[in-house]
């Protein structure tokens, strides 16, 4: 079957069959299309959509590229979460050794930042020694002796996924829903999963902005994993400001590692409770609980009585990682760094935050990437200190950012300062989970 027939086919509003979509995705795994063909038949069907049945055989092709895990020796439900992506968006590393603690095994395979927003394995880096480049046997062996590892896409897992997103990337395709299921899900279908949680970000530092959207992402991507035989819940959950009180890679290690010991502030919080939200969707779908308000309570239990902190200290020492962070978070914050304030620029309450900025600026000062070759510097990052809804007087500090240098800093610092809106009446409280897709 030749590149252009199927080329032609999806470009002329056609809708592949299973033999077509398999002989796209085995010439992008074997090196048999060329770059060109890959990404003219990606375009088509950006400009022409894929129905459901199309987005089900791409998935399946694209899981069907690698190896497939098993971990059904284990004994015990396999399970995973994944978000879209957010600006402070913290909490695979709250859920997993949390859900581990709570019976579940968890074989993440986690991301890099992706433009504005920050990437797991990035923040798993900034802990001294931790490796997240794990082969498949390690990866395996790792989740059996501590109930969870963390780890990057493997040449093993979906192969044909990392090629098609590079492309789609560079070509400006990556938001078509179709294609962006079939992604994230096949990568997480590889995992040999028994239930799945998606927390699908919307508002103004998300990808999909506009609630509609998220809505029919989580539909689908729910549909999709449901028709796989996997368990799949999605929350969409409020991406209008920073989660939690840090934006960083590094610093946001440090956040987590306040809460897993009991010492969260009160902007460290919706961290918290979101990551014990979405864990407590996994132990209720895979039958470790009965009802919400019982695995709620369950992982409350996890973290207040040691038992997550301990898994995480398990991860981080088989991984490579310094465990004694542990014992010490301030371990990971680095001294010296310039720190600038924003201050509130009238009386009144802040009323928005433009989030989406907030993760830019972090990026430019150095906690992210505009190429794929730039190095992170995990020390950088942003500190709330106000957030939406708190009443502040003009000049008072409200966020703080710590940069290597003094131009870079008053940069950040106007930036930040315009992404306030302060106004003299408070503004509706908004709720953290917008909606449950099931």
């Amino acid at each position: 079957m030749r590149p252009q027939e199927i080329i032609a086919k999806k470009r002329d509003g056609g809708r592949l069959n299973d033999a077509e979509i398999r002989a796209f995705v085995e010439g992008v795994t074997d090196g048999s299309w060329a770059d060109y063909q890959i990404t003219a038949l990606i375009m088509a069907m950006f400009l022409n959509e894929l129905d459901f049945d199309e987005q089900s055989l791409i998935t399946h092709a694209m899981l069907h590229s690698g190896e497939i895990l098993d971990f059904s020796d284990l004994g015990v439900p396999v399970a995973d979460k994944h978000s879209t992506g957010g600006v402070g968006d913290k909490t695979s590393l709250l859920i997993a050794p949390i859900a581990a603690a709570c019976g579940l095994a968890v074989p993440m395979i986690s991301g890099r930042g992706l433009g504005h927003t920050g990437g797991t394995l990035d923040k798993l880096e900034s802990i001294p020694g931790y490796s997240v480049n794990l082969p498949v046997e390690d990866f395996k062996r790792i989740v059996k002796e501590c109930g969870y590892a963390m780890s990057g896409q493997t040449a093993d897992i979906a192969p044909a996924d990392k090629k098609i997103y590079g492309l789609r990337d560079a070509t400006a395709t990556v938001p078509t829903i179709p294609l962006i299921v079939a992604s994230i899900m096949s990568k997480k279908l590889a995992e040999g999963l028994d239930v799945l949680v998606l927390d699908v970000k919307t508002g103004n530092g998300a990808f999909m902005r506009d609630l509609e959207q998220a809505q029919q992402l989580a539909r689908e991507m729910v549909r999709t994993g449901d028709s796989f035989g996997v368990k799949t819940r999605a929350l969409i959950t409020d991406m209008n400001r920073p989660l939690g009180r840090y934006v960083g890679n590094a610093v946001e290690v440090y956040e987590c590692l306040k809460i897993l010991r009991g010492e969260a502030d009160n902007l460290m919080l919706p961290t918290r409770n979101l990551a014990s939200e979405l864990a407590s969707h996994l132990l209720l779908l895979a039958g470790i609980d009965e009802s919400k308000e019982a695995a709620y309570q369950r992982v409350l239990t996890a973290v207040e009585n040691g038992s997550a902190l301990e898994r995480f200290r398990t991860n981080v020492e088989t991984q490579g990682g310094d465990p004694s962070i542990c014992d010490d978070p301030d371990r990971l914050l680095t001294r010296g760094l310039i720190e600038k304030s924003i201050v509130a620029s009238a009386d009144g309450y802040i009323s928005r935050i433009d989030t989406l900025t907030v993760g830019k600026v972090t990026n430019e000062i150095g906690g992210g990437r505009t190429k794929a070759e730039d190095e992170i510097d995990s020390a950088v990052g942003f500190r709330c200190e106000k957030t939406i809804g708190d009443e502040v007087t003009a000049g008072e500090t409200i966020a703080v950012v710590s940069c290597r240098d003094v131009g870079a800093a008053e940069k950040a610092v106007e930036k930040l300062t315009a992404a306030y809106t302060i106004k003299p009446e408070p503004p509706e409280k908004s709720e953290l989970v917008i909606e449950v897709v099931r």
